[in-house]
């Protein structure tokens, strides 16, 4: 299983990193989501020929959907 130390240990001293496991790493971004942007120009002699613009949506379906709403007894 990977380690990464993407995660702060404590608000307070925002430098300080712990390892976080992948997995859990991995669950946060499925429960919150996000979003990878790029960008690809095709240039000949300084001309632009052709540029993609491209994004994903990285998430869970429970993390799109809209909340049901709460139903009176």
């Amino acid at each position: 299983m990977g380690v990464s130390t993407l995660a702060p240990s404590s608000a307070d001293d925002p430098l300080t990193y712990r390892p976080v496991a992948l997995v859990d790493l991995l669950d946060r971004v499925l429960a919150t989501g996000v979003v990878i942007t790029g960008d690809i120009t095709l240039a000949i002699a300084d001309i632009d020929l052709v540029r993609v613009s491209l994004r994903a949506l990285i998430a869970s379906v429970g993390a799109l959907a809209p909340p049901e709403p709460e139903v009176a007894p």
